[in-house]
């Protein structure tokens, strides 16, 4: 514990130190850059109105399972540090959002912002949105940032040369958790999964990751919301984790409903994880390391404290971040200097996980720690210390490159 302690003081101290040097960077900068007035850098956002990804999810009964997400906010946040970096560099630095219906008024709303002068785009789309609006702008200078879809798809058969993904993919989370059950000995699974087509995705990732480290799927088993006595094998949970012996149940459940009734109600005495339990995530607000504490101070101030970061707020954040520091890196608005810059080998990203990110060349993934926490704790962070890899530990989650189906 006394070491831990002292890594998270010199962790807050290398946070402060941060923050000073961007602060003196800006007092000492350039002194023709300081007098003269900044230059224009517009960032641009694309996002879906009522985006049914982001809605609360809430139970018959109005409680709430998840609130909803906002991710403007991490954007936001994000343009407070922007303000400190262009009075470094000489420039300044605006937001030009665009939330849209549909498909072809993302591309309008994209032609209208590129002919504004914006190259680097902030990218809240689903799967198909982003696809298209990806295709719609190929061969002219502009990049999006993917901060909400986990698609695997989007990195592999569907990639794009310009896109970058900030959000981790969905085999990313999964080989998070599957790494944690390896490490823990936890070899024998028990599956639930729910009906939605969501849930099926998140399921065949799960087994792909759980046999990529060696753990067994013993058993998977089908589940239904609800207390339809017709439906009892597929809603109970005595009777769906009877039968069979596991060291551990993974519950998939997008939705959230039926998973919060597994744990303490198994027939056997059993660890759950999955979408309960012990879940995978990209951010979590009780990250107490790396200087997060600050991160999650800063947003809840900005959106009140009752409500806490999200994974698409954090790589909203996340994305700005990164070309913030391409920017410091350049001292350009150059987009092919700055594309570069992002994508550079050595190219490093503080994202208050410990581990410095990057974006793999393969398929434009940001590599990143994953966060395995409960509702109000951070029990590890993925990559566990004996999953090893030949050059980048991180490269263990997720498609590492020779099993890349992306081709630019």
């Amino acid at each position: 514990m006394r070491r831990r302690l002292s890594r998270d003081r010199v962790c807050r101290a290398m946070e402060a130190l941060r923050a000073w040097v961007f602060v003196l960077l800006a007092v000492l900068g350039t002194g023709a850059a300081l007098a003269a007035e900044r230059k224009p850098f517009r960032i641009g956002f694309l996002g879906l109105d009522n985006d049914p990804r982001h809605a609360a999810r809430e139970t018959y009964a109005r409680l709430i399972l998840r609130p909803a997400i906002d991710t403007m906010a991490g954007v936001e946040i994000a343009l407070r540090d922007a303000q400190i970096v262009g009075r470094a560099t000489g420039f300044e630095f605006t937001l030009e959002a665009a939330r849209v219906r549909d498909a072809a008024e993302l591309e309008a709303a994209f032609d209208r912002l590129h002919e504004l002068g914006v190259r680097f785009f902030v990218a809240d789309l689903d799967s198909d949105s982003l696809t298209r609006v990806a295709g719609h702008a190929a061969g002219r200078d502009a990049l999006f940032f993917n901060v909400s879809e986990i698609d695997d798809a989007l990195r592999g058969a569907r990639c794009a040369a310009n896109v970058l993904h900030i959000v981790p993919s969905r085999s990313m989370l999964t080989d998070a958790l599957a790494q944690f059950l390896a490490h823990k000995n936890w070899r024998a699974v028990l599956l639930l999964h729910g009906p939605l087509a969501e849930d099926a995705a998140l399921a065949a990732a799960y087994e792909a990751s759980l046999a990529k480290f060696g753990v067994k799927v013993v058993e998977k088993r089908d589940f239904v919301s609800g207390n339809d006595p017709r439906a009892r094998e597929k809603n109970d949970v005595q009777l769906l984790t009877t039968g069979v012996n596991y060291d551990t149940v993974l519950v998939v459940d997008t939705l959230g409903e039926f998973a919060r009734y597994v744990p303490y109600d198994t027939v056997l005495p059993r660890p759950v994880v999955g979408s309960v339990g012990l879940v995978p995530s990209a951010w979590h607000w009780a990250s107490e390391r790396f200087g997060s504490p600050q991160l999650n101070s800063r947003f809840e101030r900005h959106v009140g404290r009752l409500r806490r970061m999200q994974d698409p707020e954090f790589a909203a954040w996340a994305a700005i971040r990164s070309l913030l520091e391409a920017v410091m890196r350049t001292k350009s608005d150059d987009f092919a200097a700055l594309r570069q810059a992002l994508l550079s080998p050595d190219m490093r990203f503080d994202l208050y996980k410990g581990v410095p990110a990057s974006f793999r060349s393969w398929d434009h993934q940001m590599r990143q720690p994953i966060v395995l926490h409960t509702d109000d704790a951070v029990i590890a962070y993925a990559p566990l210390p004996e999953f090893l890899h030949a050059r980048n530990h991180l490269d263990t989650l997720g498609v590492d490159e020779p099993m890349s189906a992306c081709r630019f």
